[in-house]
C-alpha cells in the first residue's frame, strides 16, 4: 500500500475542424511556409470558427468524450479546474459555464490563469485536492481559443497560436501510480515581454485601446525564447535529479508545444532521445493551456501502465514548471 496519490485515469481532447495552414497565413502577413516551419516547427493550426462560440465550446466535446471513456456521468465530477488564458468572459468562471453545459451539477470550480504553464499548475493543484482525501474525482481542463486574442496582422504571434482543448480526470490511487512530484516557478518581471496590454484593471477597454489594437497578445519573441529554452529545460532536469531518474528511466517527455527548438533543447538537457518526445506542434501550433492535454490524448494508446512521464511547460508571466507522474492505466 503506497501513500494516497492523484492519478490520471482518463484523458480526452478536441480540436476544431478549420485548419489554418502556413500557406493561408502567407496571404495575411509577410511570411512563408519555410520561414515558419524552420523557426517554430508549425505547419498548421486549428481555429474555432462560428458566431457565439467560446473556449467552453472547445471544452464540451473534450469533457463529454472523457466521461464516456471513463464510463461515468457528469454528476460524479466534484471539482473542475479550468486552465485558460481566454475565458469566455471575465466572469463568471469558464469552469462554471462548462459545468452547466455538460451537466456537472454537483461540481464546484474555478479558472486558473498561468498562461502556457496553466495545465501543469492545474494538475498540481488538482492533485492536492485528491491527496487531502477531500475529493475523488477532479477534472482538470486546459483549453484556449487563442484566435480570439491574436492580431492576424502581427506576424510575430499569428503564426504561432491555435485553438484547442484537452481534459484529464484525477482520481485517488494507492498503488504507486499518479503524480509523484512537481517543480513550479514564476517570475512576474517577465510580464513586459509577453502580455496583453489592455482589457484588465490596469488599462480598461476604451475606444483608444481598441483602435490601437491593444487587446491582442503581445510577445517579444527573442527574449521569451531565451527564457523558455533555459527555464523549461532547467525544471525538467531538476525534477529528474530530485527523483533520481536517469534518461533511461523516463518513458516519455510531454512538453508544452510552443516551439520545436525549445522542445529539442529540453529533451537534450534531459538526455532523452527524440523517440521519447511527444510532439504535435506541426498540426496544432501553440494552443497555450491545451498543448499538454492534447498531447496526452493523442499519445494515450502508446503509454503503458507504470511509465515514467515528465511534463514541462513555460508561459507568459513568466511561469514555468515540470511534473513527474507514473501512468496509471
Amino acid at each position: 500500500m503506497h501513500k494516497l496519490q492523484a492519478a490520471i485515469t482518463a484523458v480526452n481532447g478536441y480540436a476544431p475542424d478549420y485548419v489554418l495552414t502556413n500557406h493561408e497565413l502567407e496571404t495575411l502577413v509577410d511570411t512563408n511556409d519555410e520561414w515558419i516551419t524552420s523557426r517554430t516547427g508549425i505547419k498548421e493550426r486549428r481555429i474555432l470558427k462560428g458566431e457565439g462560440l467560446a473556449t467552453s465550446d472547445l471544452a464540451v466535446p473534450a469533457v463529454q468524450g472523457l466521461l464516456e471513456k471513463r464510463g461515468i456521468s457528469a454528476e460524479e465530477i466534484e471539482l473542475i479546474i479550468f486552465c485558460t488564458t481566454t475565458p469566455d468572459m471575465p466572469f463568471p468562471a469558464t469552469a462554471n459555464i462548462l459545468a452547466d453545459k455538460v451537466g456537472a451539477k454537483n461540481a464546484w470550480g474555478y479558472d486558473l490563469q498561468a498562461a502556457c504553464s496553466g495545465f501543469v499548475y492545474g494538475l498540481a493543484t488538482g492533485a492536492s485536492f485528491i491527496e487531502s482525501g477531500r475529493y475523488k474525482k477532479v477534472l482538470v481542463v486546459g483549453g484556449d481559443k487563442m484566435s480570439s486574442i491574436i492580431n492576424y496582422q502581427d506576424r510575430a504571434t499569428c503564426i504561432i497560436f491555435g485553438d484547442g482543448c484537452g481534459a484529464a480526470l484525477l482520481e485517488p490511487n494507492t498503488d504507486g501510480y499518479g503524480i509523484i512530484d512537481t517543480v513550479l516557478k514564476s517570475d512576474g518581471s517577465g510580464r513586459e515581454f509577453l502580455h496583453m496590454k489592455a482589457g484588465g484593471s490596469l488599462k480598461p477597454a476604451t475606444h483608444e485601446t481598441v483602435s490601437a489594437r491593444e487587446h491582442y497578445a503581445y510577445q517579444e519573441g527573442q527574449t521569451v525564447f531565451k527564457f523558455a529554452v533555459t527555464n523549461m529545460a532547467d525544471v525538467a532536469a531538476q525534477i529528474m535529479e530530485r527523483n533520481q531518474l536517469s534518461a533511461d528511466d523516463v518513458a516519455w517527455l510531454v512538453p508544452h508545444q510552443a516551439n520545436k527548438r525549445i522542445i529539442d533543447a529540453t529533451a537534450n538537457r534531459m538526455g532523452v532521445s527524440a523517440d521519447k518526445v511527444v510532439i504535435n506542434i506541426e498540426r496544432y501550433g501553440n494552443t497555450t493551456n491545451g498543448t499538454i492535454p492534447l498531447c496526452l490524448w493523442e499519445w494515450e494508446s502508446k503509454f503503458k501502465k507504470g511509465d515514467n512521464i515528465v511534463l514541462a511547460a513555460f508561459g507568459g508571466g513568466f511561469t514555468w514548471g515540470s511534473l513527474y507522474l507514473k501512468w496509471a492505466y
